[in-house]
């Protein structure tokens, strides 16, 4: 059995994940009806792997004997102005999940639960490479997105992501 306050953090984190998820879809109609097709494909991915986290932290929670519930997940309400816009959101949300995620690491770290802390690091570590690739990406866009031929460019570059499911043992 987990700590409550952890279970309950993990939990609310799953529905995160999935919210999460739902944003980065947003991001990628955006950039389909902007004509920009590789960039929507850079966001589907991300969603993917959203999605993934939360299964990830759902099976967590069944390994360890405990009830996942779900609450509504939000609506995207974001509002773009220019085809940066999705870019930055998308980072300064990453930076609230890794808030999300070190709240729940110093709850399992507080109690000594080792087991959490041991699978939580692989989302300490996947987080920071979120937020690499939010910023590089901003960087990018920043280098060659005023110019056509260098938005051109950029947007093909995205289209080389592909999926890896994580192989996290819970």
């Amino acid at each position: 059995m987990l700590d409550t306050k952890v279970r309950e953090l993990i939990n609310t984190q799953i529905n995160k994940e999935f919210y999460s998820a739902y944003l980065y879809l947003d991001f990628s109609n955006y950039y389909n009806d902007l004509g920009l097709d590789c960039f929507a494909h850079w966001y589907d991915i991300q969603a993917q792997e959203e999605r993934d986290h939360a299964m990830l932290m759902r099976q967590y929670l069944h390994n360890n004997g405990e009830h996942v519930s779900f609450d509504a997940v939000a609506k995207p309400d974001a509002t773009y102005a220019s085809a940066k816009d999705p870019l930055t959101l998308g980072l300064k949300h990453e930076q609230y999940v890794t808030s999300l995620i070190n709240t729940i690491y110093a709850a399992a770290d507080a109690i000594h639960d080792y087991r959490t802390m041991q699978c939580f690091d692989w989302f300490v570590k996947e987080q920071g490479e979120e937020e690499k690739n939010a910023e590089d990406l901003i960087k990018k866009f920043d280098l060659y997105g005023s110019d056509p031929k260098g938005l051109y460019a950029l947007n093909q570059e995205l289209l080389a992501r592909v999926y890896t499911a994580p192989s996290l043992v819970l």
